[in-house]
């Protein structure tokens, strides 16, 4: 009589690896040559476990055909930087004023240490990146930051000079392009130069958003320290367009700093961009739960 072989049931651990493959399946397919702009910052800068986390979740990116783009901040570091050497910080509605000494710091500190340090975590995690700021190959040309601010008691405006803080003016998407192709990851230091050849510190969020409109992006992540846009209740709102996030401007749910991020977020969608997402940098790995997954991890926008 021949032996029957012992039946033994499946590893209940390892048919949920396989079911969160089947789940991804659909969402491969969908972005397979595509592109996601994702701006990193926040707590997960600082953290090298969710650092780990995010470079080896770009690389995945990368690996299964999504083209990922990287920008990066910097303000804590610049700050930090700033004290070390004596220079004091001044800031005028959370922007930083910009001396052109502190511009030169500011490039050492995003252009230098964070730049490459976020490269090196690419590399280790077994994807090739290369990092560059708006200055090089002349990627982005910005103009001065312009901003005005009303008096209270003259009910006059007045202008802000916040030195050399810019904004994106062009932004030459053949670099990126190149890059790319070449099969790296493009890591991105938001520093631009002017036409009066002065350098020009960023907003990494408007940097993200203007770089995700000139590659036409099908997605911008921005990461940030909360779990997405939060109702008055508490509860993560998923899914929002322009006109509910004015509504909730209007009424006090979005303030303070959320209410630029959502800013950089509905101009993007408005320029080409398919949608944004503002999601929590400090879970690991949120950026794959949000885009291969279909309940998602943060608070999607569109147009």
């Amino acid at each position: 009589m021949t032996e029957q072989p012992e039946n033994h049931a499946p590893d209940p651990a390892m048919l949920a690896k396989a079911e969160t493959l089947t789940e991804a399946l659909p969402y491969l397919q969908r972005y397979a040559g595509k592109t996601f702009v994702v701006k990193y910052g926040g707590h997960a800068m600082g953290d090298p476990a969710l650092a780990r986390n995010f470079a080896e979740d770009v690389v995945l990116l990368k690996a299964v055909g999504i083209n990922p783009v990287v920008v990066h901040g910097g303000g804590p570091q610049i700050g930090a930087m700033l004290e070390r050497v004596g220079v004091e910080s001044k800031f005028v509605d959370g922007l930083r004023v910009t001396t052109k000494e502190t511009a030169e710091i500011a490039e050492m500190v995003l252009s230098g240490a964070i730049n490459k340090e976020l490269v090196s975590w690419i590399e280790q995690a077994g994807g090739s990146a290369i990092g560059i700021s708006g200055k090089d190959g002349g990627f982005v040309k910005a103009v001065k930051m312009r901003r005005t601010a009303r008096d209270p008691d003259s009910n006059i405006e007045r202008i802000i000079d916040l030195g050399f803080v810019g904004e994106p003016r062009d932004i030459d998407r053949s670099v990126i392009d190149t890059i790319s192709t070449a099969g790296m990851i493009p890591v991105i230091a938001p520093i631009g130069v002017g036409e009066d050849g002065h350098t020009y510190n960023i907003n990494a969020d408007t940097m993200a958003g203007a770089v995700a409109s000139a590659l036409r992006a099908s997605r911008l992540f921005l990461l940030t320290d909360v779990a997405g846009v939060l109702g008055k209740d508490g509860s993560l709102l998923t899914d929002l367009d322009p006109d509910a996030i004015a509504s909730l401007s209007d009424d006090g749910t979005i303030s303070g700093g959320m209410i630029p991020k959502l800013e950089t977020c509905v101009n993007a969608v408005r320029n080409k961009v398919d949608a944004a997402v503002v999601l929590d940098g400090r879970v690991p790995h949120a950026m794959l739960l949000e885009i291969f997954t279909s309940k998602g991890a943060g608070t999607l926008i569109k147009a």
